[in-house]
């Protein structure tokens, strides 16, 4: 057999000669040196055995390792950026669009915050719990109404009967009639044993134990003919809920946030005691700044100066509520008449001791209050400076109000006293000693009669609801700052306050709910003064950053056309002096 060389023939026999010619040469050298007996070098021995095997072991190294050859450099998918010296925000920013040209990018989705947003989520929860409601229990569980809420007129309530009975599906639990259930219990009572058993109404009605009737309920009284039946019904839910899901629910109302107008008020006092705007029935806003009163048309923006009092202040203003007259309180404790369109001086009357910080109309009769803790009616038809002084109050008398419709007046005071007066009576109605701080802020509902608002100062916070009928509180909540003023909104069923101490806001509450539709931030200092447009629509605002700021925050009235004599009073025509 021939033999063929390995691969490794070549490099394993030189290694092989090589050592046994090392070994030879050492051999002969040994034997030299013993033939001639001549003494073996320690040293020189561990030398040359040290050598080869250092010569063994490359040779092994050699052997083992692979072939000599260049090695190729290797690329690899992984890319390993130099991060010194690069902008990496700008590189990011450069980068390709990832989209394919004809897919439209999408913007990411806003997420919504805000009032709107809250109203929307309240209107959805609140349906969600009517429908579900009705689907597990019909019209047979009361459904707790809390009185702070007005019913919902758009779904059916639980406390009355339903016009449209269903007879085809037994309802679970079985019909009771209302009057068995007790009106004072909020939550339903036990249901019948057998609430997943079908029963027709007849074997109900005769107690029968039977749980499968031998024929159906439609076969004794014909076919059945009702159309909201829910035989016939398409939907998965029972008619009521269907009309309520399809019901159109009032959108929620939006209200800008910033005011669409801002006016300069130099001098307008920061006391919490004193009212110093009114908006009157011709459209002109009337202001108290230092010692005059400045007159703002709305139609024209001009401005003009009605007085200046020289060497007294202004501590009050309230134009009639119908006409050009305003009535005027003094530092000094007097009142004065002003005919606004002739910029004329009426009269003036006297009877306080101390400033005349509240004023309020009620036809031809004007009442004020004063430091003085008195309460004077004056009939400005007659010469006589006053004609009822009433005496409740022990300080100082910072709001009143007429009610047109009852004839009745509310005042409320440094006392912290609510009181309720009737007409021209000398002594109160009412005496109410909830809140714990001052009275100011008091208005009476357009759109429910005897219904009286209020609102405390900085350690009471709170707005109440009196019926002045019966003499009760009826409602309160806590704002969480000083009330300064309340006015109810002409259009809806709405209520505005203004706050001081410590947030400065404007909220518009949804009555009788009392969830805040909008809260308007702007003012740095309390918002102390407070009137509302004729039309009903704008309120205004002041505080003692000495601005004035408008705000748009109720829709427009049904009716045409603003309030008052418009652009044709003679008041249009005034010229800008300030």
């Amino acid at each position: 057999m021939e033999d063929r060389p390995s691969l490794d023939g070549p490099a394993y026999s030189d290694t092989h000669t090589s050592i046994t010619r090392k070994h030879s040469e050492l051999t002969a050298t040994n034997g030299h040196h013993r033939s001639e007996s001549e003494p073996i070098d320690p040293a020189a021995l561990t030398q040359a055995l040290h050598h080869v095997e250092h010569g063994v072991r490359s040779r092994e190294r050699t052997l083992l390792g692979s072939p000599s050859r260049k090695r190729q450099r290797v690329y690899g998918d992984r890319f390993i950026p130099q991060r010194e010296g690069r902008d990496l925000h700008a590189a990011f920013n450069l980068l390709p669009d990832l989209n394919p040209p004809t897919t439209p990018s999408r913007s990411k989705k806003r997420i919504p915050h805000g009032e709107l947003h809250f109203q929307r989520n309240e209107e959805a929860t609140r349906t969600f719990e009517n429908v579900m409601r009705s689907e597990l229990f019909g019209n047979t569980v009361p459904q707790p109404t809390p009185p702070d809420l007005s019913p919902d007129t758009t779904f059916p309530s639980s406390t009355h009967s339903t016009t449209v009975h269903d007879q085809s599906r037994s309802r679970t639990p079985p019909n009771v009639s209302s009057s068995v259930l007790a009106p004072a219990s909020l939550t339903p009572s036990t249901p019948h044993k057998n609430i997943l058993t079908y029963m027709s109404p007849q074997h109900h009605r005769n107690g029968s134990a039977h749980l499968t009737p031998s024929r159906t309920p439609q076969s004794r009284h014909g076919p059945n003919m009702n159309p909201h039946s829910d035989l016939y019904s398409p939907s998965p839910v029972n008619y009521q809920s269907h009309q309520h899901l399809l019901s159109q629910n009032k959108p929620p109302r939006a209200i800008a946030k910033v005011p669409f107008k801002v006016l300069d008020a130099p001098e307008l006092a920061d006391d919490f005691y004193l009212n110093l705007v009114d908006w009157g029935s011709s459209n002109i806003l009337g202001v108290g700044l230092g010692s005059c009163v400045f007159m703002w048309n709305s139609a024209s923006g001009r401005v003009n100066k009605l007085c200046d009092l020289q060497d007294d202040t202004v501590t009050s203003v309230s134009w009639i509520q119908r006409g050009s007259h305003v009535a005027i309180g003094t530092n000094k404790g007097l009142v004065q008449i002003w005919d606004a369109e002739r910029c004329r001086r009426l009269r003036t009357m006297t009877g306080h001791s101390a400033r005349v910080g509240a004023l309020a109309w009620n036809d031809h009769i004007l009442t004020s209050g004063s430091r003085d803790r008195l309460i004077y009616h004056r009939d400005v038809r007659q010469p006589d400076p006053w004609l009822r002084k009433l005496t409740g109050h022990r300080q100082e008398v910072c709001g009143l109000r007429w009610n047109g419709e009852s004839a009745q007046l509310a005042s409320g005071g440094n006392d912290n006293k609510l009181m309720i007066w009737d007409r021209l009576e000398a002594q109160p109605k009412f005496k109410f000693s909830e809140h714990t701080a001052a009275v100011k802020a008091i208005a009476w509902s357009p759109h429910q009669p005897n219904v009286l608002a209020s609102g405390g100062g900085t350690a009471d916070r709170r707005i109440r609801f009196w019926d002045t009928k019966e003499g009760k509180c009826t409602k309160d909540i806590d704002t969480g700052s000083q009330v300064c003023n309340l006015v109810w909104s002409r259009n809806s069923n709405e209520l505005v306050s203004t706050h001081g101490f410590s947030q400065n806001q404007v909220v518009v509450w949804k009555v009788p709910s009392m969830t805040q539709v909008a809260s308007l931030t702007g003012h740095t200092y309390r918002v102390l003064y407070l009137a509302m447009s004729p039309d009903g629509q704008t309120v205004v605002t002041g505080a003692g950053d000495e601005t004035l700021r408008f705000w748009k925050a109720f829709n427009k009235p049904p009716r045409n056309g603003m309030g008052g004599d418009g652009g044709e009073s003679r008041m249009e025509q005034m010229s800008v002096i300030r």
